[in-house]
């Protein structure tokens, strides 16, 4: 068994190395738990523990999707909070409006998967790339605040010329990311 998910690999440039530590400077006092730069991807698909006979049906769906997506780019200019205000979970930059292609390559994968065996999700796909996983919030009006202030900066440009197959292998000190298969779109 491989603990396996689909993502598109995010390589964080300048600008966004600056928001993300900005970020977790002005959210120092609460208890979050940041995604290391190096694991930085926006999941497309999280198939979980998945028996390693199983991944020949899975490259061949996301070939046929690779196949018929050409390369794209998106802007990610939005910072917000899944979970409620009271409590939120997650910290995560997105798209604002979210690229049509991005969008469609995300369907076109959940499609192909939920043919391969693989069942879509009950939610509906939106794409955005967790940054921190959140614990505990001990100043919730100052954490509010922070999430406002940095709610529409211009995060980075990112090209989509391929997507992954990962594996993640869990550790102590965090998760380790092993590409299986990459997936070049036409």
């Amino acid at each position: 068994m491989k603990r396996l998910f689909v993502a598109i690999k995010i390589i964080p440039d300048e600008q966004f190395l600056s928001v993300y530590y900005s970020l977790k400077r002005e959210m120092v006092l609460d208890k979050l738990k940041w995604v290391e730069p190096q694991n930085f991807h926006l999941t497309l698909k999280f198939l979980g523990n998945t028996a390693t006979d199983k991944i020949p049906a899975i490259t061949k769906a996301l070939n046929d999707v690779a196949k018929i997506h050409q390369n794209f780019s998106f802007a990610l200019d939005k910072t917000g909070l899944f979970g409620s205000r009271y409590r939120p979970r997650v910290l995560w930059f997105g798209s604002d409006p979210v690229s049509e292609s991005l969008i469609a390559l995300g369907e076109d994968v959940l499609n192909g998967l939920d043919q391969a065996g693989f069942q879509r999700d009950s939610q509906n796909f939106v794409p955005h790339l967790t940054i921190a996983r959140i614990k505990q919030v001990v100043r919730k009006e100052a954490f509010q605040k922070t999430v406002l202030k940095h709610q529409n900066d211009f995060i980075q440009q990112v090209s989509v010329d391929s997507f992954y197959l990962f594996e993640s292998i869990l550790k102590p000190q965090g998760p380790e990311y092993k590409i299986i298969r990459t997936f070049k779109l036409a």
